[in-house]
């Protein structure tokens, strides 16, 4: 058992000063006056610093050089998370992007091991597509989407402790096959996607809960006879959604849009892929068979299309409030509390608070990750 001190501490709700985090084994077990700690306690000084709630990156194909898709392996996902904790992430859900059904079924197993080995580190795998809408596929490869079938609908609901999203078009999927991902307990998103407003609206009805990458692949407010997809969203006063805040992906208006209309239920998300905490040296890297350009932070293939993103948790905090201008505290829960409210996690992750799990951040006045703990232990 140890204190942290000497910090400000952000434990979702507000800012509070002078206060200790007390850790036993990896729970917070206390949050009092610094004061007030036994003289006995062991305490490690956080000099003025911020702490927070550790990050949680609901979208992450890659990063560190590596992507899921390319090396579906336990190694992957190691790398995945210690290029994570240098940006403040401590839980993510690697992203498998539309595959063939061998390569979903060996990501649920690696994953399954992965979280059985690494609590807290990996909620669940997140399979984005291939269930989806060829007319909004991105960069994802075409020959591969495809209709979900009776026998895939039964793995994946078999194996819903292990996946806990997967994005796919409402109206390329039949509102029982959506019912039933639901009711084994995985969170059913809405993404690559031609569908209307009334067709999103039906998906939401049948058991979509969330919407990936908003505004990305997926049909916009046309005009005031067409709201769309995005219109859809706004509509609903229970979807969440991701957004990705790298000031390519989606205008920092639109992102101040989505917040006034979403609030509480708006998460930031990285896309990220291996240009993410990989250092400028990489410049070109494989996503699915296409080869994606990385020019000046922004990820295109050949053709200009956004291939992911190079963005960190971080990056993305930043973002929102020097470009967005959101308050700190704000831009803090869209990357924590937020995503562990989408998961049904807040209950142990996503901020601070005594029984809580104690992955946590600590930033600077400049909001650099300085430390981060998992578990209840310092990582870098």
């Amino acid at each position: 058992m140890f204190a942290l001190t000497d910090c400000t501490l952000f434990d979702g709700e507000q800012l509070l000063e002078d206060m200790a985090l007390v850790i036993k084994q990896d729970r917070i077990v206390a949050i009092q006056p610094q004061a007030t700690l036994a003289a006995d306690l062991p305490r490690h000084s956080l000099n003025g610093a911020l702490l927070s709630a550790g990050f949680i990156d609901l979208q992450l194909n890659g990063c560190g050089g590596v992507m899921f898709n390319d090396d579906i392996s336990s190694t992957t996902l190691e790398t995945m998370h210690r290029t994570n904790l240098k940006s403040g992430t401590t839980s993510f859900l690697p992203t498998l992007i539309t595959s063939p059904d061998r390569d979903m079924q060996q990501a649920v197993r690696v994953t399954r091991n992965y979280m059985a080995r690494h609590q807290h580190r990996v909620p669940g795998l997140h399979l984005e597509g291939p269930y989806t809408n060829l007319k909004r596929k991105g960069i994802h490869p075409a020959a591969q989407i495809r209709p979900l079938d009776e026998p895939m609908l039964d793995f994946l609901c078999r194996h819903a402790a292990v996946i806990a999203k997967i994005t796919l078009a409402p109206e390329c999927n039949s509102p029982a096959h959506i019912r039933r991902l639901k009711e084994a307990g995985i969170l059913v998103a809405m993404g690559h996607t031609a569908a209307s407003y009334d067709e999103a609206m039906a998906g939401f009805d049948a058991g979509i809960g969330f919407a990936t990458h908003l505004y990305n692949a997926m049909t916009p407010t046309l005009n005031g006879r067409e709201p769309g997809a995005v219109g859809a969203v706004f509509d609903n006063d229970s979807i969440y959604a991701g957004i990705i805040v790298d000031g390519f992906h989606v205008h920092d208006a639109n992102v101040r849009l989505a917040h006034q209309v979403l609030g509480p239920r708006l998460c930031l998300v990285t896309d990220a892929t291996a240009a993410a905490g990989a250092g400028p040296e990489l410049t070109q890297f494989d996503f699915c068979g296409t080869t994606v350009l990385v020019r000046d932070g922004r990820c295109v293939d050949q053709h200009g299309t956004l291939g992911g993103s190079a963005l960190t948790m971080i990056e993305g905090v930043r973002n929102l409030v020097e470009r967005v201008g959101l308050p700190l505290e704000e831009a803090l829960r869209m990357a924590s509390l937020y995503p562990a409210r989408a998961l049904g996690l807040d209950h142990e992750l996503g901020s601070i608070a005594v029984g809580k799990v104690a992955n946590l951040v600590v930033l600077n006045k400049q909001l650099d990750v300085t430390a981060t703990l998992v578990n209840g232990r310092f990582s870098t």
